[in-house]
């Protein structure tokens, strides 16, 4: 045998040995039965006596809560350009959760922003079409409402935030990529947080959390370890748009004190002084500091107070009326800070308003008012 032919026989049978089919079993018929222990199924280890006690709990909350869990569809109605008739296109979806036995289902603004229709589906997968009752941009809320009997609806309980610490255990339930009723657990992360919402408006304390929530959470609720609502799901932090361990959740006692005016008058009545006021940037681009009143309505509180606008002179100069330079002690130099002041009053408190005119402090008390 030449060193060539050798050579090549060498290489076959090296081919041959290191193939799967040669591996499987040297020496054995390829699919020949065989009886020895590891081709038979493992035996099942016995699971422990019992689950531990959290995770119980963590069962029970998810069991009881999830009834109130609802998938909300956000569609636009189209028509098509060839055969004129129209459709209903999918623009979005996300979570919500029931709010009381009347049909009003909580969800983030976000998530119904531009519907045409609003389809919420129950947990138990039927279809309803929703009525938008009422929305607030400016915190990332809306309410939405379904015509169904009441035995269909069941309220989530509400807890409250203002006394959450952080390392508390809590859960999050939704609709995470459109796989209905996930549940992802985490700690409160921190409290306080502030967040922009679509209106550009800051959201003040926020919860910030680790609990999974993925594109489809949004408007689905937070709840604590007993079940009870301490949130709404709204916004992750993600360089990729997915979720990065950050997530924010606007505070339950947010959420009752503004669902209640967007059921009765379908938005939030807002405290104010009766004034508008001139943009943050033209109060810094003259080099001002604090927020400059435009004009004062015209028998609102404000004007009853004697608060002074800006007013036009006789050769036509722009003569500035009062700076507003704090709330109740609070500095004020943004539009921004001044609302949120507000928000921590209603409609009829008394508050006292520190402004400059002609160069000179003086305090004035002014009894707020209703303001769109």
């Amino acid at each position: 045998m030449s060193n060539h032919v050798r050579l090549a026989v060498l290489f076959l049978l090296a081919a041959v040995l290191s193939s799967p089919v040669a591996a499987l079993e040297w020496g054995k018929p390829f699919g020949a039965a065989y009886d020895g222990p590891e081709g038979k199924p493992r035996p099942v280890t016995p699971p422990p006596a019992e689950l531990s006690a959290d995770e119980r709990a963590t069962i029970v909350v998810f069991e009881r809560a999830t009834k109130s869990v609802v998938f909300i569809a956000n569609t636009a109605i189209q028509r098509d350009i060839w055969s004129l008739n129209v459709m209903e296109v999918p623009q979005g979806s996300g979570s919500g959760f029931v709010w009381n036995k009347q049909g009003h289902i909580v969800t983030n603004f976000h998530v119904i922003y531009g519907a045409d229709a609003i389809k919420v589906t129950l947990a138990d997968r039927s279809e309803h079409q929703a009525r938008l009752v009422g929305a607030d941009p400016d915190h990332d809320l809306a309410v939405l409402q379904i015509q169904v009997p009441e035995s269909q609806l069941e309220p989530l309980a509400i807890g409250s935030s203002n006394d959450l610490r952080v390392g508390q255990k809590v859960l999050a339930i939704g609709n995470p990529f459109g796989l209905d009723h996930s549940l992802t657990t985490g700690v409160v992360s921190a409290l306080g947080r502030t967040i922009k919402s679509m209106s550009n408006r800051t959201i003040e304390g926020v919860i910030q959390t680790d609990a999974a929530i993925n594109p489809g959470n949004s408007g689905g609720p937070l709840l604590d370890s007993s079940g009870r609502l301490i949130g709404v799901n709204t916004q992750i932090v993600s360089p990729s748009g997915a979720y990065a361990g950050i997530g924010f959740a606007v505070p339950v006692d947010t959420v009752n004190r503004i669902v209640p005016e967007l059921i009765k008058y379908g938005k939030l009545i807002r405290p104010g002084l009766g004034v508008s006021l001139v943009p943050d940037s033209m109060a810094r681009r003259w080099g001002i500091k604090g927020l400059i009143i435009g004009k004062v309505a015209r028998g609102g509180s404000a004007d009853r107070a004697g608060l002074r606008g800006a007013r036009e002179t006789a050769t036509g100069r722009i003569e500035l009326g009062d700076i507003i330079l704090a709330v109740d002690g609070k500095a004020v130099d943004t539009v921004d800070e001044l609302m949120d002041i507000m928000e921590k009053h209603r409609v009829g408190d008394r508050v006292t308003v520190e402004v400059l005119r002609n160069n000179k402090r003086q305090t004035i008390e002014v009894v707020l008012q209703a303001v769109n």
